[in-house]
């Protein structure tokens, strides 16, 4: 008996063949690319006179009615640092200053009722309820929450200018 050696097959599609497909997806990925990019250029809306080239009057008179249409009924006071330790681990310190946003005038002496109320809510904080981004948020709700209901409803919200724990 003769051992005949027989050549192994190659499996899959030849080298030409993977070009030509490589060639026709890259083809047609830049030709939808083109017609994309097209079609929103066309659907952008035109500037009618650019910016820089607007009469100072003009752009005057757009300020003002922008300016008097963004004047809220509200007025904001920042409320003193407040700084504590957490409640657990007792070793962590926090620091956090606040802005009390008011419907209607401030009033400083709501504010320091405010102001004990937050720190009293501070500093029974455990640190896994505020070390995650969603933690945060849910801080910043309890704050306000907390404000609305201190001043019945006058803080209309609580702005975190700092947050600082260590």
């Amino acid at each position: 008996m003769a051992l005949v050696e027989q050549e192994e097959k190659k499996k899959g599609p030849s080298l030409i063949a993977q070009a030509a497909a490589f060639l026709a997806v890259t083809a047609l990925a830049i030709g939808m690319g083109w017609f994309a990019g097209s079609r929103l250029e066309a659907e952008r809306p035109a500037d009618p006179e650019p910016r820089s080239f607007r009469p100072e009057s003009r752009q005057a008179e757009e300020t003002a009615s922008a300016d008097e249409a963004e004047q809220p009924d509200s007025s904001v006071l920042a409320l003193d640092a407040i700084t504590t330790n957490l409640a657990d681990p007792t070793d962590v310190w926090v620091r956090v200053e606040l802005v009390a946003v008011f419907d209607g005038p401030a009033d400083p002496a709501l504010a320091r009722a405010v102001h004990q109320d937050l720190f009293a809510y501070l500093r029974a904080l455990k640190l896994k309820q505020i070390e995650s981004a969603s933690g945060f948020q849910h801080l910043k709700e309890d704050l306000r929450e907390r404000a609305r209901i201190r001043s019945d409803g006058r803080v209309t919200d609580i702005l975190i200018q700092t947050f600082i724990y260590e």
